[in-house]
């Protein structure tokens, strides 16, 4: 692995063509995969893991399933760019909308970075304001408009960015959310917010915040966007939007991810008055050459109707549930503080004794622990992400036999500490 890091530093930045897939957090050199099928990967040795990174949460089917492959090669065989509109972009546009309704009218990109964007230049534009709330911790991708107090990938590396109009407020606090409107009510155009987050652990909202983001917005003027790049279709079939039993709908949705069952894809939507906006039937321009390309919304086709099978997210949240539960007994077995949050077939693990609610609470842990329980999965073939803000992915391809190995090497890990 060595030997293969240090030729991609000489011909890539920084060795990585992302920097979460860098050990800048946690020590040594990157592996790198070959191949993967099911739950497994491979590395360029031979040696196979159990895979609970999913691609940061696309592969929810697992690697190779059959439907999206044949969708794949039917695409490579008909045509993977064409330059124009194609039939296939109008299907998808009809699931997407179907499952969240919300989304009156879409718009596909290549990205869920592209789609954040994309987003927050239509809420500017509809609103005539500049000024962005966000909350802390939450990812919303790279552009330089959301890349303040981000963490994940950005907090993993240990850079701290600042962003011309916008305001960092912590999640799941209420009066510092109502402050901020307060003070800065005539230029908010939106709120941007992960209804579920999963870019500092799996946070999912405290009881009445989210009904505080919508009714806030709307007082003001303001637009609310969910940032559903990881939350849409991980959980259930549709978005966070409609998975708690009290729902809140936002003004703009953005998807990414999983709706192209691993290929790069983003979308954003809402309704038919917002949406008449963009270009080009109205000013707010926003273009891509492969934007819905073909070959991902085949894929994404194909995944998002495979995904409307809810025994699948049964079978994902079962298995997800006897690992957290598992991981949390062993720790009080071995005297280990460890807290473990989850939501359906995802959670994440926190060398820590307290709950975490927010960024601030997920920067509080014990980030050596972290490190060295990531090295001891990942000796025992044992894949999870580099960082100690993401979140562990439970794919449909996982088995029973698989939880039982991983705890098995938990047990190890900790009985050696």
């Amino acid at each position: 692995m060595q030997q293969l890091y240090a030729q991609a530093c000489a011909v890539i930045a920084g060795g990585v063509n992302s920097p979460a897939r860098a050990f800048h957090a946690v020590g040594g050199t990157p592996i790198f995969m070959h191949r993967a099928s099911g739950a497994y990967m491979w590395d360029v040795t031979g040696t196979r893991y159990i895979d609970y990174i999913a691609g940061y949460g696309p592969t929810i089917l697992g690697h190779g399933h059959p439907a999206i492959t044949a969708a794949i090669t039917d695409a490579a065989h008909t045509g993977v760019l064409f330059g124009t509109p194609h039939v296939h972009e109008i299907s998808f546009a009809h699931l997407l909308r179907e499952a969240i309704p919300s989304m009156d009218i879409v718009r596909i990109t290549s990205t869920g970075t592209e789609a954040v964007m994309s987003a927050i230049r239509l809420a500017r534009t509809a609103t005539t304001r500049r000024t962005i709330v966000k909350c802390s911790g939450c990812y919303h991708g790279h552009a330089d408009s959301v890349l303040a107090s981000a963490g994940s990938g950005v907090a993993s590396v240990g850079i701290e960015h600042t962003a011309p109009d916008v305001i960092s407020v912590p999640f799941n606090d209420t009066e510092a959310f109502v402050r901020a409107l307060s003070a800065h009510k005539e230029d908010i155009a939106a709120v941007i917010v992960e209804p579920i987050v999963g870019n500092f652990g799996i946070v999912p909202p405290q009881p009445g915040y989210m009904e505080l983001l919508r009714t806030g917005t709307k007082d003001i003027g303001a637009l609310l966007l969910f940032d559903e790049v990881i939350s849409a279709f991980r959980f259930h079939w549709g978005g966070a939007q409609t998975y708690w039993d009290v729902s809140v709908i936002p003004d703009i949705t953005i998807l990414g991810k999983i709706i192209g069952g691993g290929l790069p894809i983003g979308a954003y939507g809402g309704h038919a008055d917002l949406m008449a906006l963009v270009a080009p039937c109205g000013p707010m321009y926003q273009a891509g050459t492969h934007a819905a390309n073909p070959l991902s919304v085949q894929a994404g086709i194909a995944c998002v109707h495979a995904l409307r099978d809810a025994s699948l997210y049964t079978h994902m949240s079962v298995l997800a549930a006897l690992l957290a539960d598992g991981i949390v007994s062993r720790a009080q077995h071995y005297g280990i503080p460890v807290t473990v949050q989850r939501v359906g077939g995802a959670f994440s693990v926190h060398f820590c004794s307290h709950p975490i609610t927010n960024f601030e609470d997920a920067k509080k842990v014990d980030k050596k622990k972290f490190a060295a329980f990531f090295h001891g999965l990942l000796s025992r073939g044992i894949a999870i992400a580099p960082s100690m803000y993401e979140a562990w992915f439970v794919s449909a391809a996982h088995t029973h036999e698989d939880v039982a190995r991983t705890l098995d090497a938990i047990d190890a890990i900790w009985r050696s500490w």
